[in-house]
């Protein structure tokens, strides 16, 4: 006898299904994918999560597509106002008590939101060449990012709760350098992205965020050429970076990487002189400019435009020998303590650091200035340059404003306020400003600039001519030259890696998303960190202070192999295994649900090992109920029921026999079941 068909519509396309058949599974034969968690093929309807909800042409009520059966002539419409109203507030109020973390602190701090969780762990495994990989995914630079990066990472690491940080940077320094030592350096594998196969890509700058750009193009098929007006790619790397920090031949080995890629390196092109935007724009299907911030920003006082006034970035750059001259250094971040130390290692009599602030507020990193003052620079703290006293047309000594710490600014840190009255003179031959830095607008006229002077460029990276005309090739801009300016390198690779995503989204006609969306991330605070074991934090051997200030030898001489395993084995793993795979978050960020809305009392929470070779995490559990039916249905054992009543209601394994106990060990269908991460197969 034949099957009696049921025809029906769902957004719009027309289905025809077996008398019987339920509207999510009519959906699915016609290809439209209806959200649910609590449903699993070969089980019963369930309808407990409330997120398949559909609304039905004639129907005054939400429909559970799970449960409800077709009937004739129905016209389904699943992304109603009312259908998406209600499951967004349904995974609201999952995600409300979803206490759990998406991804680790490390990665969703990092700018560019490199896998830090997942090549620490594979260092602790001893496989350096596939972390070395794992950071490649993210940007081409693992060796001299690993090197120089302020690490905001380790900042909101949670072994800090313990005792401190993981060195992150330190292990991506060493994976890459291990990597590189073993001969197995390589890029990251290619991205099938066909909309950018064949494009041509001209960046502007060979700088962090135009190397960047230009690996991730090229990974995805774009034929890229890079132009830079110096001698050699790097940027900001090659030279504002010391040698002792980041060595030329770590950085050459990983641009030389991105070279055999493909992607064309032209040198010593100058925009304005080799050729105009508007000449490179001609000539290719995309135009990213990532020239980056060259300029020094100026003090401001009297006499600063006397011979002996060096920008930091012009010092680093040009390296002038300094024998048996005193030196002061302006200002208190990374690039004040490269300046000071370079000038040591110059031949400077005596180096001076001079800050406005306390050491408290200085944003250089701590060991940058440990190994400054090690090396003999000397810091004068609540000093703000008020004049450069000038002799003979050149510099003589700085004029300083002794000042004292008020009320917070509004990074909540004290402001320094000139204490009225009250100077010091300081007698010196040459002054390094090293307060900041700035674009140079010399031939990038035509870019629609921002009030401070820098590139616009809107949420998608794009940028625009003044004379804008239809019909040319797009132009994106990233890095240190764009929107709020000069920041650390990481955040110029992160702005290049979703430039690239921008550039393949325009080209694929698809809308450009960037970052990460909708996570769930736990509160730091209320998690007990008593019971984990104290363990020391790995740090590298460096050379003695008096051997390394005579030359730019590199200071660090690394993790060795058994320190990286040590220390990335402390990570506390705080980033869910089963990310990628999970259909809570995969839905909230479709909905763009907002999971901290409903939050309040979390049910009760326990990491359940009782399974044996199954971790149960009660905290990510959403009572979905899929374990439970499929150890009941599918499985037959019955071995998972619901404990408790009302609110405190949670999921439990009850054994009752050891046979029970082997049986779980070897079955995994409740981990294969499970919507949201809550259930982990433990290694044996």
């Amino acid at each position: 006898m034949d099957t009696e068909l049921v025809t029906l519509q769902i957004d719009g396309k027309s289905v025809s299904v077996p008398a019987g058949t339920t509207v999510l599974a009519a959906a699915e034969k016609a290809g439209v994918e209806i959200p649910n968690l609590c449903f699993l093929k070969g089980l019963a309807p369930y309808g407990a999560c409330g997120v398949c909800v559909v609304e039905a042409e004639g129907c005054p009520k939400l429909l559970r597509a799970c449960a409800t059966q077709v009937r004739e002539g129905m016209v389904v419409n699943s992304k109603g106002e009312r259908a998406l109203k209600a499951r967004k507030l349904a995974f609201e109020l999952l995600m409300g008590d979803h206490d759990g973390d998406c991804l680790g602190p490390c990665k969703i701090e990092c700018p560019a939101h490199t896998d830090c969780q997942k090549y620490v762990g594979e260092i602790a495994e001893g496989r350096f060449s596939d972390a070395a990989a794992t950071v490649m995914e993210t940007f081409p630079l693992p060796a001299s990012i690993g090197r120089v990066c302020p690490h905001p990472c380790e900042r909101k690491c949670r072994r800090g709760k313990v005792e401190s940080p993981i060195s992150i940077a330190a292990l991506k320094a060493f994976a890459a350098d291990e990597t590189r030592r073993r001969g197995e350096a390589a890029p990251a594998p290619a991205v099938d992205e066909p909309a950018l196969a064949g494009k041509r890509v001209t960046i502007v700058g060979g700088g962090p965020a135009g190397l960047t750009c230009a690996y991730q193009l090229a990974r995805r098929g774009a034929k890229v050429k890079v132009v830079d007006q110096m001698p050699e790619m790097g940027g900001m790397l090659r030279y504002g970076i010391p040698e002792y920090r980041l060595p030329k031949a770590v950085l050459k080995a990983e641009t030389d990487l991105i070279a055999a890629m493909g992607v064309e390196f032209v040198n010593n092109f100058k925009i304005g002189r080799d050729a105009s935007l508007a000449d490179l724009r001609g000539d290719c299907d995309a135009l990213v400019v990532a020239n980056g911030a060259w300029r020094s920003s100026p003090m401001r006082i009297p006499g600063e435009d006397s011979e002996g006034v060096l920008g930091g970035i012009d010092f680093l750059r040009e390296k002038p020998r300094l024998d048996g001259r005193t030196v002061a250094v302006v200002g208190g971040g990374n690039t004040a303590m490269d300046a000071c130390r370079t000038a040591v290692r110059l031949g400077a009599k005596a180096v001076y650091v001079v800050y406005r602030r306390t050491r408290a507020e200085m944003p250089a990193e701590e060991v940058e200035i440990v190994e400054a003052e090690e090396e003999g620079v000397s810091f004068m703290f609540l000093r703000n340059p008020a004049e450069v006293a000038v002799a003979g047309g050149r510099v003589a000594g700085l004029k300083l404003q002794v000042m004292e710490l008020g009320e917070p600014d509004e990074k909540g840190r004290r402001r320094p306020v000139p204490v009225e009255g009250k100077f010091e003179d300081l007698e010196l031959d040459v002054v390094i400003m090293a307060i900041g830095q700035k674009n140079d607008p010399t031939g990038f006229e035509p870019l629609v600039a921002t009030e401070r002077g820098t590139i616009a460029a809107d949420r998608a990276y794009r940028a625009a001519f003044k004379d804008e005309a239809p019909g040319l090739a797009p132009v994106f801009a990233c890095g240190d030259a764009v929107n709020r300016g000069a920041g650390i390198a990481i955040q110029a690779i992160a702005q290049a890696k979703e430039t690239a995503e921008s550039i393949a989204a325009h080209f694929a006609g698809r809308a450009f998303e960037g970052g990460l969306g909708v996570i769930s991330a736990r509160d730091p605070e209320r998690i007990d960190f008593s019971a984990y074991e104290k363990k020391p934090r790995e740090s590298a051997a460096v050379r003695p202070a008096a051997e390394r200030r005579a030359d730019f030898g590199e200071v660090s001489k690394g993790l060795t192999a058994e320190q990286a395993m040590a220390e990335a084995s402390r990570c506390l793993k705080c980033g869910c295994h089963d990310y990628q795979d999970c259909k809570l978050i995969r839905y909230a960020k479709e909905l763009k649900t907002d999971v901290t809305r409903l939050r309040g009392e979390y049910h009760p929470a326990e990491l359940e090992t009782k399974l044996v070779s199954i971790e149960r995490n009660q905290r990510k559990c959403i009572a979905c109920n899929l374990c439970v039916r499929v150890c009941e249905e599918k499985a037959k054992k019955g071995l998972i029921g619901l404990v408790g009543r009302g609110f405190t209601t949670v999921i439990r394994p009850e054994f009752r026999d050891p046979s029970a106990v082997a049986d779980c060990a070897e079955c995994r269908m409740c981990v294969d079941a499970c919507p949201t991460g809550a259930l982990r197969l433990l290694a044996k």
